[in-house]
C-alpha cells in the first residue's frame, strides 16, 4: 500500500470515480421518489383504514402502483453501486472494509428483507388480509425503505466523519472498535434526517404535479384535489424541516470539513465576522486562483451569518481556502498546523508502517516498537501522505458553490409554492380552475425538485475531494488496479444501460399516469 499511488494510472483513478459518479447520480433518480411516495400513499391508506372510502383505496392503490414501477428500477441500480465497491475500488475495501461493509451488510440483511417482505403483502394482499394488516404491510414497506437508507446514510457518514475505528499495522486496515460510534455519530443522525426529509419534498412535488397535470388534463378532479392537499401539506413540512437540518449540517461540516465549507462559500481569506454569500460570480468552468483574489466579484452577502451557522457566534472565527492550506491559529490558541505539514507527517507515517512490517517480519520487535510509536503519533494525517500537491487538497470550488446555491435557492423556491398552494386552499379557491400556466409550473417543479436533490450529493461528496475518507484516505489510494480502458469501456455500458432503464422507466410511469386510477365499486 505505501507505493501504491505510483502503480495506478491517473486515467484509472479518473474513469472509476466517473463510473461511481454515474451510477449513484443515476440510483439517486429513484430513492427519493421511493421514499417520498411511501409516505404519502401510507398517509392514503391510513385515510381509507379511518373512513372506509372506497376513494380512499382507489387513490392509495393509484399511487402504489406508481411507487411500484419506480421501486423496482431503485433496487436494480442500487445492486450495481454496491458490487462498484469491490470491482474498481477493492483498495478502500480493503482498508476500511470491516467497517464500511457493516451497515451495507444490514442493510441488505434487515432493511431489504423487509421491505420484499411487506411489499408483496402491500401490492397483493387487498382484500386478501385485513385492513389493518394491509395498512401496516404499506407503513412497513417504508418504513423498510427508510431503514435501508439509514445503513447506506451511516456508511457515507462516516466516510465524511471516520469516528469507531483503530488502525492495525499488522492487517494494514482500520478496524471497527465501536459499533455505536459508527452508527450513532453526529454526521450520520443529521445526514439521515437531511437526507430523508429532502426526500419527501420529491415525493410531494412529484404528487402535486402529476394531480395538476390531471386539472389541467380535466380528468380525475378529487383524485387530484386531495393528493394535492396531502402533497402539499407533506412537501411544506419537509421543506421547513430540511431547512434545520441543513443549517444542523452546515455546522457540522464547518467543525468537521473546513475545506468543504470554505470551497461552498468560495472563501478563501478567512477570519472573525464573516458574511454568508448569497450570489457572487463564480466561474463555473475554472478554478479561481484563491492565492490572489480575496473575494469573488459582485458577491451579495448576509453579515455575520456565516460565522453564526458555523460557530454560533456572530463574531466567530471561519477559516478559508489560504489558512487551511498555510495554518493557522484557531481563537483558543491551538495552531492548526499547514498542509505541506500535514503531508510531511503522513509521509512519516507511510514510511513508518513500512520499516514496522519490514521489522516484523524479521522478528526485531524493538524496531517495530519504535515504528509503531512514530506511526501512532503520525496517524492522523496518514492520508495526507499520499497527496502530491498540496493544491489538490482543494475541492473544486465552482460545483461546490453553485450546487450550494442551487439547493438552498430551490428549497426556498419549494417553501413558497407549497406555502401559496395551501394558502389558496385554505381561502376556498377553486385549484380545479386556475389558468393553465399554474399547473405547468408545478410540473415544471419536477426536474428542479430533482436537480436540488442531486446538487445536495454533488456538495457532499465534490466538497470532501481528493478524501475517500475524509483526511484518512485519498481517491488516489482507494481504487482498484486495473486498466483505465476496462474501466471506461463499463462506463459506457452502464451509461447505455442506464439510459434504457431510465427510459422504460418513464416510458411505464408516463403510460400508467395517463391511464389514471382504477375504480372499483364499494364493497
Amino acid at each position: 500500500m505505501t507505493n501504491y499511488l505510483l502503480e495506478i494510472s491517473a486515467g484509472t483513478i479518473d474513469w472509476s470515480r466517473a463510473q461511481f459518479a454515474l451510477t449513484a447520480i443515476f440510483h439517486w433518480l429513484f430513492v427519493p421518489l421511493t421514499l417520498g411516495l411511501a409516505v404519502i400513499m401510507g398517509i392514503m391508506e391510513t385515510y381509507y383504514y379511518r373512513t372506509g372510502k372506497q376513494f380512499w383505496k382507489d387513490t392509495a392503490k393509484f399511487w402504489q402502483k406508481l411507487f411500484g414501477i419506480n421501486f423496482a428500477i431503485g433496487v436494480a441500480s442500487g445492486l450495481i453501486l454496491e458490487f462498484e465497491f469491490g470491482t474498481n475500488w477493492s483498495n478502500y475495501s480493503w482498508f476500511v472494509g470491516d467497517i464500511f461493509g457493516a451497515p451495507l451488510a444490514i442493510e441488505g440483511i434487515v432493511a431489504f428483507f423487509m421491505e420484499s417482505t411487506f411489499v408483496a403483502v402491500m401490492f397483493f394482499g387487498w382484500n386478501k388480509v385485513s385492513k389493518g394488516f394491509h395498512l401496516a404491510s404499506t407503513w412497513l414497506t417504508g418504513l423498510g425503505a427508510t431503514i435501508s437508507a439509514w445503513w447506506i446514510l451511516v456508511a457515507n457518514a462516516w466516510m465524511q466523519y471516520p469516528v469507531g475505528c483503530e488502525f492495525n499495522a499488522d492487517t494494514v486496515r482500520n478496524e471497527m472498535v465501536s459499533f455505536f460510534d459508527v452508527a450513532l455519530s453526529p454526521f450520520a443522525v443529521t445526514k439521515f434526517c437531511h437526507t430523508v426529509i429532502s426526500a419527501w419534498i420529491v415525493g410531494a412535488v412529484f404528487v402535486v404535479a402529476v394531480s395538476c397535470w390531471y386539472l389541467m388534463k380535466k380528468r380525475e378532479k378529487e383524485l387530484a384535489l386531495k393528493s394535492m392537499r396531502i402533497g402539499c401539506i407533506v412537501g411544506l413540512v419537509a421543506s421547513v424541516l430540511a431547512a434545520a437540518t441543513g443549517h444542523i449540517s452546515g455546522e457540522q461540516v464547518a467543525q468537521k470539513q473546513p475545506m468543504k465549507l470554505a470551497a461552498m462559500e468560495a472563501l478563501y481569506n478567512g477570519g472573525t465576522d464573516q458574511s454568508l454569500t448569497a450570489v457572487a460570480w463564480v466561474n463555473p468552468f475554472q478554478q479561481p486562483d484563491y492565492t490572489v483574489e480575496q473575494e469573488p466579484p459582485l458577491r451579495i452577502a448576509m453579515p455575520y451569518a456565516l460565522s453564526f451557522m458555523a460557530t454560533r457566534d456572530f463574531h466567530g472565527y471561519v477559516p478559508g481556502v489560504n489558512d487551511l492550506l498555510n495554518g493557522y491559529t484557531k481563537p483558543d490558541g491551538t495552531r492548526e498546523p499547514s498542509a505541506d505539514e500535514k503531508i510531511a507527517s503522513g509521509k512519516k507515517a507511510i514510511v513508518a508502517l513500512a520499516e514496522y512490517r519490514k521489522a516484523k517480519a524479521a522478528g526485531d520487535e524493538e524496531t517495530a516498537k519504535a515504528q509503531a510509536a512514530i506511526i501512532d503519533e503520525n496517524f492522523k494525517y496518514f492520508g495526507y501522505g499520499y497527496i502530491k500537491d498540496k493544491a489538490d487538497l482543494v475541492p473544486y470550488i465552482p460545483v461546490n458553490f453553485w450546487a450550494f446555491r442551487l439547493m438552498v435557492g430551490l428549497g426556498c423556491l419549494f417553501i413558497l409554492f407549497f406555502a401559496v398552494v395551501l394558502f389558496m386552499d385554505w381561502r376556498k379557491k377553486d385549484l380545479s380552475k386556475l389558468p393553465k400556466w399554474h399547473y405547468i409550473v408545478a410540473i415544471a417543479l419536477v426536474p428542479l425538485v430533482y436537480i436540488a436533490s442531486e446538487s445536495g450529493w454533488l456538495v457532499a461528496e465534490f466538497g470532501r475531494q481528493p478524501w475517500t475518507i475524509q483526511d484518512m484516505l485519498p481517491v488516489g489510494a482507494s481504487v482498484s488496479d486495473i486498466r483505465a480502458g476496462s474501466v471506461a469501456l463499463t462506463f459506457f455500458i452502464f451509461l447505455f444501460l442506464f439510459t434504457v432503464m431510465l427510459a422504460v422507466e418513464l416510458n411505464i410511469m408516463l403510460k400508467q399516469i395517463k391511464k389514471g386510477p382504477e375504480y372499483e365499486s364499494a364493497s
